[in-house]
């Protein structure tokens, strides 16, 4: 598949013109630069739907997000992030799974999500000019889990993981963290300090006494809870890390 680790990388750390665009944070809403469209693609599992965004000059990147089990591409967080990743210059795919564009409430299982994914990713792929840049796969909680586990298969370069499901609420030992640990290419983990699915100082403490790699860093957004709406403070350094080593 399109998108090795090793495509299309050099060794630039810093945000175009030493900051964020328009020198602040985006606010979520729409770009100038952004030229939309929509699109859907055959999936194994049914019909998926790509949110298709393109910055104003040719991209840096590829930025593919999937949305949380109950939600859908427009959650306050992924708007977010989608404005700042076109603001410094990549491109942005918001993904609906099957069975939210077939109207179904229930997520499929993990094997179908996955699947259904990774045909996104062709399909996005098959974009004009977006079939050889590096890829950065992401999602919020549940499609944060889907980025994960299918990182390697997609040719991620990175895994941008919004509200991480660690445990369920009030099961703190059925834990997900092996699917994070085990991703195999760099992940920034953006957690709220106060998620019940697990908060970013859980997330610290079950990633040191497991000994994971040394390449997932996490990054607390004070007060939020799973929902990440006060997901602002944490853009610096998502822009930061978004832009690093890409050309």
């Amino acid at each position: 598949m399109p998108g090795a680790a090793s495509s299309g990388f050099s060794e630039s750390t810093s945000l175009p013109d030493g900051g964020l665009p328009d020198g602040g944070l985006p606010d979520g809403g729409e770009s100038e630069a952004v030229r939309p469209h929509v699109r859907e693609i055959w999936t194994p599992s049914g019909a998926a739907r790509l949110h298709v965004e393109l910055p104003a000059g040719g991209p840096r990147g590829l930025l593919m997000l999937g949305h949380s089990a109950g939600g859908g591409p427009d959650a306050s967080d992924l708007l977010a992030v989608r404005t700042l990743a076109l603001g410094v210059g990549l491109a942005v795919v918001r993904t609906e799974q099957p069975y939210r564009v077939a109207g179904r409430r229930a997520p499929a299982p993990a094997p179908r999500l996955d699947e259904a994914w990774q045909a996104c990713v062709v399909g996005a792929r098959s974009e004009p000019g977006l079939g050889g840049i590096p890829l950065v796969a992401g999602g919020r909680s549940n499609g944060a889990r889907v980025a994960c586990r299918t990182a390697h298969v997609v040719g991620a370069v990175r895994v941008l993981a919004l509200a991480f499901p660690l445990h369920p609420p009030s099961s703190p030992h059925r834990t997900r963290l092996p699917e994070l640990a085990d991703a195999g290419v760099p992940v920034l983990v953006v957690q709220g300090s106060r998620d019940l699915f697990g908060s970013a100082g859980e997330m610290r403490d079950q990633l040191g006494l497991a000994s994971a790699p040394d390449d997932i860093e996490v990054v607390e957004a004070p007060g939020a809870d799973h929902s990440l709406r006060q997901v602002a403070p944490t853009l610096d350094r998502v822009g930061e890390w978004l832009v690093a080593r890409l050309p």
